[in-house]
């Protein structure tokens, strides 16, 4: 910092309010001190920052990195965010897996972030959440919410986008619908399951527990409880995918058994993919507002950290019907 003084002809503190935007300096001087940081290479002392502010500038997330594609769309909403705000972001990936989410938080926590946003696990509300609100550390929920009302959260509107995804399917004449649903104890696979009955309950059709098989929030096992639906002595003529990695694995499933998408079987899913409008058919789904989200957990989270005291704060955000031609419109 001093060499960087020296160069630019300023005191050492005008450099400190240079590189900490702590105080307004002349844009002349203002200049003068950034060509002289790039001429040196400074990038100053985080941690030795850290000691005198109390705080990183960082921000970390915990997110199981190997759950669903769709997280690393989330991720890079919540990098630019973050990079944006002023901080840096530290990332820890949780496996979905109680025991690596807390191994997960416990790093983040170590690297004295300032705040952190969470994807939970299926049994995070047993495990890391008490843990969290014990220590007082500002934390978002993203994309998985809870039921209670003292976290901030920010995640899709699942149960009336689900609903209206089977509400168009039985106007279009389905009385036997299925639902492909998530992995058990997630708070998304829920909504959506209450979505699927709501929608049936709106299209005065019955509800039947034989026409839901768990997918388990991926390909494979999506694969294996469509077949299971299939095989019933009276089998759906349409199929919900609870999420995107289990649509993949209900058109693989149509592929192997020679089974005619949006003729044979009417598909249609929550969580919109890349690859959607260029399969033949097209797939109908239900967009979720990713950057929105991401965008919207951070500044959560960054509201909290200024304000610890104010009140917590849940938002949805609603989603987009992306119709197309699996569904067997034309």
């Amino acid at each position: 910092m001093r060499d960087v003084a020296r160069l630019a002809g300023v005191s050492i503190t005008t450099v400190s309010h240079v590189v900490n935007s702590t105080r307004s300096v002349a844009p002349e001087t203002r200049t003068r001190v950034l060509d002289a940081i790039e001429h040196t290479g400074y990038t100053g002392d985080a941690i030795a920052r850290s000691l005198v502010t109390g705080g990183t500038r960082s921000l970390g997330v915990a997110i199981s990195l190997v759950a669903n594609p769709y997280f690393a769309s989330l991720l890079a909403a919540i990098e630019h965010e973050t990079t944006q705000s002023g901080y840096t972001l530290v990332l820890a990936d949780t496996h979905d897996e109680p025991a690596a989410e807390q191994a997960a938080v416990r790093t983040l926590r170590s690297r004295r972030v300032d705040g952190l946003i969470l994807t939970p696990s299926p049994r995070a509300s047993g495990t890391v959440l008490p843990e969290l609100r014990q220590l007082g550390i500002p934390v978002v929920l993203l994309d998985r919410l809870t039921t209670s009302q003292d976290v901030d959260q920010v995640g899709p509107e699942n149960v009336y986008a689900t609903s209206g995804l089977v509400r168009h399917l039985a106007d279009l004449g389905h009385r036997r619908i299925g639902m492909i649903s998530g992995a058990e104890g997630l708070a998304t696979t829920s909504e959506r399951v209450l979505g699927y009955r709501l929608g049936l309950g709106r299209s005065r059709l019955q509800w039947d527990p034989a026409l839901v098989a768990s997918g388990s929030s991926a390909a494979a096992p999506a694969a294996a409880a469509l077949g299971s639906l299939l095989d019933l002595a009276n089998p759906p003529t349409a199929v919900v995918a609870g999420n995107n990695t289990m649509l993949s694995g209900v058109l693989h499933e149509c592929r192997r058994r020679g089974v005619r998408v949006g003729a044979d079987l009417a598909v249609v899913g929550y969580d919109d993919v890349e690859w959607a409008d260029l399969l033949d058919p097209p797939v109908t789904t239900v967009a979720q507002p990713v950057a929105e989200m991401g965008r919207t957990a951070v500044r959560l989270l960054l509201d909290r950290i200024a304000d610890p005291c104010r009140p917590p704060t849940t938002k949805r955000l609603q989603t987009t019907f992306m119709h197309r031609k699996s569904c067997g419109c034309p």
